[in-house]
């Protein structure tokens, strides 16, 4: 049967159980959009090529499940590059399809020509381009088995607009054959019984889970694993609702903006077991000062993490939550053969930090509305599965200190790259998803206004998610490094409380929206936002712009040099 490559394309896609696509046409990509009319997959047509990309990576981190993308040629293909990297960073399973320029003109400059594939190379995991129809089928399976298997990630298949309109015959690969890759599932067994034995003579052990384990579905295995030891964890920001907040092991979020009891757990344990984490610069900070008494056993399904940051006393390659159920079975042997130790002074110690060293902030009700204060109100008033995406700054840290992740993948943020601009998109990928639950986007004024022309998409397709502008009229997290330690010299960071008006904005874009200036409107105002289920809901909060978020860790410190907020820090002069 004869079809063209652009009806191969479509049909791969449905073979590959893709149900939903984020995008927007254009000329080079024109021929694979005629077919799409007849195709089940429903398409959402976005306002700007960045907020497919992200909508796609909200759809994957919500369920799990390759988010799908599809652009045109030229600066189409230039602006999913910030997506496709943040999805690189994160390790967000994407499939981007992009238009070329015909096969036979490539390398003339062409109108809407650029080396999609060059460009690319460096953020994807692997990258295609079509140069003959017959090679659809056999490259989109090989697409989506490279984004969803080992370590997921970002793949890009470039497609010449000649190709897609070339006749070829249809035929489905049944297997993937790809020689060079072959990703290490199982954890090696000598390793496993090696990290049960060092498991079983910590004194200070502490689980480091990071977001491989959602990546992994290793939710359960990990709980098992932690109440098997009695260890207590920390979820990174990667890792946030991997392991229960309301736990009584959990410690919650680590690193520059973690809490104190769970940065300081790590830097006195004798044991970090880091699972599906990979030792970044901000749960660190001073390489050589970190966790500096503690053997490591280190989990990754990517053999270039074990040894790239810090070197391990037990590296085991293999998938999260394949070496965890091995784990489990091999500390039960290890328990029957000996008595563990008693870790209960380590137990007790945390306890002391976290009555001592809670998260602060005061709201008087007289007073300018805490940033604080809005997230605790919004997180008490939403259902215990809510799915919360961020932008990047002082917003995403007060989110993932303040909300309760009791459940997996319902926190959606850009980690590694830090994109401003990621929550709105995101948050309408992530409803798309799971259009049953409730979706919040928590966002920054400076991050809202990068991307908020989405909330049409959001608005013309029925996809009812739900935006908090913390709006404090500054770029909020480097007002707070210039304060802090730029002699409060303030460099370009002052956006305006009031251009452009947020409510109006929102309305014109289909939205319904509303504005909080004071303490007693913020609850009153969540509960009618979360009434309303046909249309998108912004809420325009104007924050305290003094507020900063506390603990942090300045850069290139110690995390032993932890700053505090100076309203609970006896030592707030120098800690």
């Amino acid at each position: 049967m004869k079809i063209t490559g652009a009806q191969a394309l479509i049909k791969s896609l449905e073979l590959e159980q893709v149900e939903v696509m984020f995008g927007l046409p254009g000329g080079a990509i024109l021929p694979v959009y005629d077919p799409l009319i007849d195709s089940s997959i429903r398409h959402i047509l976005v306002r700007h090529e960045q907020g497919a990309g992200h909508m796609a990576e909200g759809y994957a981190h919500a369920t799990g499940r390759p988010g799908v993308a599809m652009v045109t040629s030229g600066p189409a293909a230039t602006n999913v590059v910030t997506p496709l990297c943040d999805a690189y960073m994160d390790s967000i399973p994407l499939v981007m399809i992009t238009g070329q320029v015909p096969y036979a003109v490539i390398g003339t400059d062409a109108f809407q020509e650029c080396d999609t594939v060059g460009i690319t190379m460096p953020v994807t995991k692997h990258n295609w381009l079509v140069t003959d129809a017959q090679d659809i089928p056999r490259i989109v399976r090989e697409a989506f088995h490279v984004a969803t298997t080992g370590r997921p990630g970002p793949v890009l298949v470039d497609v010449p607009k000649d190709v897609s309109n070339q006749l070829m015959d249809w035929e489905w690969p049944e297997t993937v054959d790809l020689p060079g890759y072959r990703p290490t599932t199982k954890g090696h067994t000598k390793q496993v019984k090696d990290a049960a034995r060092l498991m079983g003579e910590a004194q200070r052990p502490v689980l480091y889970v990071g977001g491989g384990i959602l990546k992994a579905r290793a939710a359960e295995a990990l709980r098992e694993l932690a109440e098997l030891t009695g260890f207590p964890v920390v979820t990174t920001l990667m890792a946030r609702g991997a392991f229960p907040d309301d736990h009584p092991q959990c410690l919650g979020m680590p690193g520059m903006h973690g809490n104190y009891t769970a940065i300081t757990a790590m830097q006195k344990a004798d044991l970090l077991i880091a699972l599906g984490a990979r030792f970044d610069d901000r749960v660190t900070g001073k390489l050589d000062a970190f966790a500096p008494d503690a053997r490591i056993i280190h989990v990754d399904i990517d053999p270039a993490e074990l040894g790239k940051v810090r070197r391990p006393d037990v590296p085991i390659v293999g998938d999260c939550r394949v070496v965890i159920e091995e784990l489990v079975k091999a500390v039960r042997a290890e328990k029957g053969k000996r008595s563990w130790p008693v870790i209960d002074p380590w137990r007790e110690q945390l306890r002391e930090w976290q009555a001592r060293y809670p998260l602060v902030y005061e709201q008087f009700e007289d007073g300018p509305l805490k940033p604080q204060y809005v997230i605790d109100t919004l997180r008490d008033n939403s259902p215990d599965d809510t799915i919360v995406a961020s932008g990047v700054g002082q917003h995403q840290m007060w989110t993932s200190q303040r909300w309760k992740f009791n459940h997996p993948y319902t926190w959606v943020n850009s980690g590694g790259l830090g994109t401003m601009g990621f929550a709105v998109p995101a948050a309408i990928g992530a409803k798309v998803g799971k259009p049953e639950r409730m979706v919040w986007a928590v966002d920054g004024d400076g991050c809202f206004q990068m991307t908020a022309q989405e909330l049409v998409t959001a608005s013309a397709e029925r996809i009812p998610v739900k935006v908090a502008i913390l709006n404090n009229a500054y770029l909020g997290m480097v007002r707070q490094w210039q304060e802090m330690f730029y002699e409060e010299r303030y460099s370009e960071v002052y956006l305006s409380p009031d251009l452009p008006d947020y409510v109006k904005w929102a309305e014109a874009m289909g939205c319904v929206a509303f504005r909080v200036d004071t303490p007693e409107d913020v609850e009153p105002t969540i509960q009618k936002a979360n009434e309303i289920d046909d249309r998108p809901v912004v809420i325009d909060f104007r924050t305290d712009y003094r507020e900063k978020v506390y603990p942090m860790i300045a850069a290139g410190t110690s995390n032993d040099e932890v700053i505090l907020d100076p309203a609970h820090d006896p030592h707030a002069s120098g800690h």
